[in-house]
């Protein structure tokens, strides 16, 4: 597949950037992009002049106002198109499915679906939030990012299994099953696109059945926001 290079090189950038949260200087941007310095200031000023990139008072290199608008824009259509999905998912399992995303340090709840014609259901709001360290939601998230010496016996259960599976850690009787949703390739997880999918119920879940369910929901998901 062709591409065109300029495009590329500043779609590189600005992924670089991305994951620079303090900056990076123009020739540590032109020696990651493997560019001649007047090459990577024609870029950045290409960046700069389309808000997607700012100078700081130093000189470093963030990121700007309007990849914020960008990403704000993403969420409705990114609701609209995972809604259906995520309804499905409550349906098969007869659970409450959700999708949640990760904000520094805490997992939150962004999306909920209900099954229709259960008799009992766990609430779970939207806004919900608590440590990724606690729950299935949160475990998934961490079980997708790269091994660290420091990761707990449930984060790497989680990335051997592709989901994770926890029980009355939020609630005393709930048993959560969730799956991280995989970034297209080449986007940071210093995004705020960290996310999962899973279900939560009380206990009498049949989890094998949830598990596969959630995973298939994952790889669904992942569809919609690589396409």
């Amino acid at each position: 597949m062709s591409t065109l290079q300029t495009l590329d090189r500043g779609l590189r950038a600005l992924n670089i950037v991305a994951q620079s949260p303090s900056g990076i200087s123009v020739a540590d941007l032109a020696k990651e992009l493997d560019v001649h310095r007047a090459i990577c200031y024609r870029i950045v000023a290409t960046l700069e002049a389309h808000s997607l990139v700012t100078r700081t008072a130093d000189g470093r290199i963030r990121l700007g106002v309007a990849t914020a608008v960008l990403a704000s824009r993403f969420e409705p259509q990114f609701t609209r198109d995972a809604q259906p999905v995520l309804h499905a998912l409550a349906n098969e399992t007869l659970a409450t499915a959700f999708i949640s995303a990760a904000q520094g340090q805490n997992c939150v709840v962004i999306m909920v679906a209900e099954p229709e014609g259960a008799l009992l259901r766990v609430g779970y709001r939207v806004g919900s939030s608590h440590p990724l360290e606690r729950g299935a939601a949160g475990i998934a998230i961490l079980a997708l990012r790269p091994e660290a010496p420091g990761d707990s016996d449930a984060v790497r259960q989680a990335r051997a299994d592709g989901y994770s599976l926890t029980r009355g850690q939020l609630e005393h009787g709930a048993v959560g099953i969730a799956s991280g949703i995989a970034l297209p390739e080449g986007i940071s997880s210093n995004t705020g696109l960290e996310r999962s999918v899973g279900v939560v119920a009380i206990d009498g879940l049949d989890t094998d059945r949830a598990a596969d369910a959630v995973m298939r929901t994952a790889r669904e998901v992942e569809h919609l926001i690589s396409v």
